[in-house]
């Protein structure tokens, strides 16, 4: 009888043996995950107080509004494309290749326009250099040639202002008239 019991202990304590190795698997599993649950409940935190920290310095976002771009663009385009038609058309042959960077003195150019019933004459200041003159001459030459007409039928004039005005008139009408001298010849030139 006590051989039975010595080994019906020993099955016993041998059963316990595993079920404690298996306790203690499963002490360490639920340790290892409550370690894991913990980490990312702090991670969550360290993210949601990230969150309160941005949408309390957060400013305000603005829409913009970029048509008014594009206008403006459209327009830069359309005036460079007017000024190589002109320098095409218009220009001497050494200008052939001008970037609009050549062209600016010549649209700069302080003068007057003059709308008449039958015409719109532009008179322009000449230049202080000869060589610059020389082309403007031969600008205002092409022009007579080509008797280009505004839409509305009156024929358009450049000239070379050989009666200086007044500085005080230059300064004036010097920033309207090359935009004016512009739109007069993109009028031109859509005839």
């Amino acid at each position: 009888m006590r051989a039975r019991v010595r080994e019906r202990q020993a099955a016993i304590d041998e059963q316990l043996q595993r079920e404690w190795a298996t306790y203690q698997r499963v002490c360490a599993t639920g340790n290892r995950e409550f370690a894991k649950a913990e980490r990312y409940c702090l991670e969550q935190r360290q993210v949601l107080r990230a969150l309160a920290d941005l949408a309390a310095s957060e400013r305000q976002m603005y829409e913009l509004d970029h048509r008014k771009d594009q206008v403006m663009t459209i327009c830069r385009v359309a005036l460079a494309n007017l000024g190589m038609w002109l320098r095409d058309h218009y220009f001497p042959a050494s200008y052939a290749h001008a970037t609009w960077r050549r062209l600016v003195p010549f649209f700069r150019l302080p003068g007057r326009v003059i709308a008449t019933p039958e015409a719109v004459r532009v008179d322009l200041r000449p230049f202080n250099d000869r060589a610059l003159n020389q082309d403007l001459a031969e600008v205002c030459a092409r022009v007579a040639v080509a008797q280009p007409r505004l839409p509305d039928g009156r024929r358009l004039i450049v000239t070379v202002s050989s009666v200086s005005s007044s500085p005080a008139c230059h300064s004036i009408c010097a920033a309207a008239a090359w935009r004016d001298t512009l739109m007069v010849w993109g009028l031109a030139a859509l005839r």
